[in-house]
């Protein structure tokens, strides 16, 4: 019997185990993989502020530290974004298969059980708990638990199961793919991000610097209406820069660009990090939003055993708490998202053109849209909606 548990050990799973380990609960975190933290299927971007909420630095997770962001138009028009004073915005790139490890760990030092090679299958209720289905190495095992915290990623067995998330459309779903690539010679101190519906439709390409001449060569497309599979337009990307280096690693995968769902908890049940939808609509982005889920879960977890209470009425309080926190922004990312959807190649170089030398201080969406209605007072009535909540 296990207060709490935890499926997948991404940051949204660890630290959800952590917290709860850290208030006392008996916790269970498992992972499908027989090592944490890999296969690596992002960018590994964050931004210090979004990571030192919650965790010390640690160099030996960190890969490259940046000072700016370039964003490039289907013309090849710059906008430079950094912050000036080099403050809590400025980024970093992680090298994730130590950093979720790393995670791991700091659940199991706070007494969290973490076993790997577990797999979750499903789940039945008896009276007011749960009793949980695993393969564990291969072997039937089942564990009965008061609370299920579903970190299982975009096609979450946990949400599908209790009913909670439903299949995503294709206008709701980045497919990815990226190459690790070797040998490269660009500036590490910024990360770059390639506009264009014929280079990446629906989404972008990013080069993310890992020290050492290495890279996140990768891209992602909207299904929706992309004519071929992201790694087409990956090597077509590639092929376009006349990026030279060497091709050392290949991941692809999926990312929500769902926006806010309504709810991400049922009985005895809560979901956080990709699992609930959780990655920006705009950027793709969803560390942050998994470790500020996760630790939420925990503090909402924490409470029900309080008061003994496991109902989807009172887990709402979950819902309360990572919607005030970064909910407002997936919502209003979407709304952003299926704006510039509309947006031809024309009209994306002419915004671009239109505050090019303009060195942005902030590494933000609303310092981007905020310079682009001081150019383009035109927009301002399609724009002015997404700078607030």
């Amino acid at each position: 019997m296990f207060d709490v548990v935890v499926v997948g050990a991404g940051p949204a799973g660890s630290m959800a185990a952590k917290t709860c380990a850290e208030r006392g609960l008996k916790v269970l975190l498992i992972e499908k993989r027989q090592e944490i933290g890999t296969p690596v299927r992002c960018a590994e971007g964050i931004s210090k502020k979004g990571l030192q909420r919650f965790v010390e630095i640690d160099r030996r997770w960190i890969s490259a530290e940046v000072i700016g962001a370039k964003i490039y138009s289907p013309d090849g028009t710059e906008v430079t974004m950094a912050e000036e004073m080099a403050g809590n915005e400025v980024g970093f790139v992680l090298e994730r298969k130590i950093f979720d490890r790393y995670l791991a760990r700091l659940a199991a030092k706070a007494g969290a059980e973490v076993i790997v090679k577990t797999t979750f299958i499903g789940f039945e209720r008896v009276g007011n708990a749960l009793r949980v289905k695993l393969k564990r190495m291969g072997e039937d095992w089942e564990v009965e638990t008061k609370l299920l915290i579903g970190a299982d990623g975009v096609e979450s067995r946990v949400g599908r199961i209790a009913g909670i998330i439903k299949t995503l459309k294709k206008s709701e779903i980045e497919s990815c793919a990226q190459y690790l690539m070797s040998g490269l010679d660009i500036d590490e101190n910024y990360t770059y991000f390639y506009l264009g519906n014929d280079l990446a439709p629906g989404g972008y390409a990013w080069i993310f610097p890992k020290g050492n001449g290495c890279a996140n060569v990768g891209i992602g497309v909207l299904p929706s209406i992309a004519k071929a599979n992201a790694k087409f337009y990956l090597d077509r990307f590639v092929e376009k820069l006349e990026i030279r280096g060497k091709i050392v690693e290949l991941v692809s995968g999926a990312v929500p660009v769902y926006g806010e769902v309504a709810t991400a908890v049922a009985d005895n049940i809560m979901l956080a990090g990709d699992a609930a939808y959780h990655s920006d609509p705009i950027t793709g982005g969803g560390i942050a939003n998994a470790l500020s889920a996760g630790y939420h879960a925990g503090i909402v977890a924490s409470e029900a055993f309080e008061k003994k209470d496991f109902s989807a009425n009172f887990l709402r309080r979950y819902d309360e708490l990572w919607k005030a926190d970064f909910g407002w922004k997936l919502r209003r990312n979407k709304r952003l998202q299926e704006f510039f959807l509309k947006l031809d190649d024309e009209t994306l170089n002419s915004l671009a053109r239109s505050i090019a030398g303009k060195n942005i201080r902030e590494m933000s969406i609303e310092a981007i849209i905020a310079e682009l209605i001081k150019k383009n007072p035109s927009i301002i009535e399609l724009l002015k909606s997404f700078l607030s909540p």
